[in-house]
């Protein structure tokens, strides 16, 4: 009896150790409680940004500069932004339209391992820095390669490019993505390599990596046709239970545009954020691209852009409270006073619509609001374009190959801009109480 008492009792102990375990290791992670972020317990706010580049930085393919990439996790650190957006990878892309090299993704659908550990040095350098990152794994749109690397692969050509009269030709052809069960197969054969892979540094299953917040399915799906709607709301839940399948540590969300993303379809929208499997709702602000705003009236404009980016909000928290999730307006961008793309141009304009979006934050923060966070587009840091459009060996910049560099990229001598990023990050990071 005695002997039977004493197996017993390590058992519990055991028992008990491995339960404090799994919710200590619980806890490392962001989670969603009761409609909010929380993180070891507290609740979870932030100001982040968009550094999509990272991992190239971090590879030891061409284009890759650990030491410019250590630098700009640094510089951000110092600013207060702990969260970050970023692409997995880039595909290899269309003939007809600048993509981004190198690409993690090849043309015969092998990876490249000298890309994939960039991604994994990465992680392991926001880990050390206690940073976390949503990581979307392909992109709506073809200047990383995107849904037309697929379609390609599945015999139907080469993306058309979008610009100018394009647009139309390029909405055709993205909308097949949702229809061409190879592709979509090929594209689940890929997410499954990423979320189940093992760092190679680290020796961390990335399901069980501190460095990741979320999974994204895509940067800006779009149905692009109105009557492939449904068609693509069937396609983001086959993902997101695949990718839940393969990693229950993290969050998973879409990484559309909202309701603009759904062909302005409300219903639509609430349709594809009830997904049980879907963490979070995503939204972008894009003023200047949505044609809210002129670029002869950056400045004089900014009334009209603030009534509209409230309304579109509004319309979000509609949503966010019904089915109780979060929000994250996890892209937001503004041009340079005059419409300049010069580093050395002003940025009155963009701080006041900067500090617009970070007032919403804090608001939140301090109330317990559902809008819980936002990445602006995008850091440029260091880097400085070297022309109008990026060529391979040009510095990184948060604006993509297809648009002109500098747009919409914060360096990191645009010191009023910084300024205005620290002091929010400080403020929200104590929950909205200005300390």
């Amino acid at each position: 009896m005695e002997h039977s008492f004493r197996i017993f009792f390590r058992c519990l102990i055991v028992c008990a150790f491995f339960s404090i375990g799994l919710s200590m290791n619980s806890q490392s992670f962001v989670q969603v409680q009761n409609g909010r972020f929380s993180l070891n317990g507290e609740p979870y706010y932030y100001i982040g940004a968009n550094l999509w580049y990272a991992p190239i930085l971090g590879s030891r393919a061409e284009g890759g500069n650990r030491d410019r990439l250590r630098l700009e996790l640094d510089s951000l650190k110092s600013l207060g932004v702990n969260n970050l957006r970023i692409l997995v990878g880039a595909e290899w892309g269309s003939s007809n339209a600048p993509f981004v090299e190198p690409v993690l993704l090849r043309k015969d659908g092998t990876c490249d391992e000298s890309v994939f550990e960039g991604l994994d040095y990465l992680l392991n350098e926001m880990a050390d820095r206690g940073m976390v990152g949503v990581f979307y794994l392909t992109n709506a749109w073809d200047w990383s390669g995107g849904y037309g690397h697929y379609l390609s692969r599945m015999g139907l050509g080469d993306s058309p490019n979008a610009d100018g009269d394009g647009w139309n030709a390029y909405c055709r052809y993205a909308s097949q993505f949702y229809t061409v069960k190879g592709a979509q197969k090929i594209y689940h054969r890929y997410v499954r390599s990423i979320v189940s892979r093992r760092n190679a540094l680290t020796g961390r299953l990335y399901a069980d990596e501190p460095a990741i917040m979320a999974w994204q399915i895509a940067n800006e799906p779009r149905p692009f046709l109105m009557e492939r709607a449904q068609d693509m709301a069937k396609f983001l839940r086959k993902t997101s239970r695949l990718i839940k399948s393969i990693d229950k540590n993290h969050l998973v969300s879409i990484g559309g545009e909202g309701i603009i993303g759904c062909q302005y379809d409300s219903l639509l929208f609430r349709q594809i954020s009830s997904d049980k499997h879907i963490d979070y709702i995503t939204i972008h602000i894009w003023p200047k691209n949505w044609s809210w705003v002129r670029n002869d009236n950056l400045s004089e404009g900014l009334g009209d852009v603030f009534l509209q980016t409230r309304r579109y909000i509004d319309q979000h928290k509609d949503v966010a409270h019904l089915l109780a999730k979060p929000i994250v307006i996890e892209e937001f961008g503004y041009p340079r006073d005059g419409a300049s793309y010069a580093a050395d141009a002003s940025v009155l304009a963009r701080n006041k619509f900067y500090e617009f979006i970070f007032a919403e934050i804090e608001q939140n923060a301090q109330s317990g609001g559902l809008v819980a966070g936002c990445n602006f587009w995008g850091w440029g840091g260091s880097g400085r374009a070297n022309a109008l459009r990026w060529q391979k060996g040009d510095d990184f910049l948060c604006d993509p190959p297809h648009e002109p560099q500098g747009w919409y990229s914060v360096f990191d001598s645009d010191q009023s801009t910084c300024d205005l990023i620290r002091r929010y990050a400080h403020i929200v990071q104590s929950n909205g109480r200005n300390p």
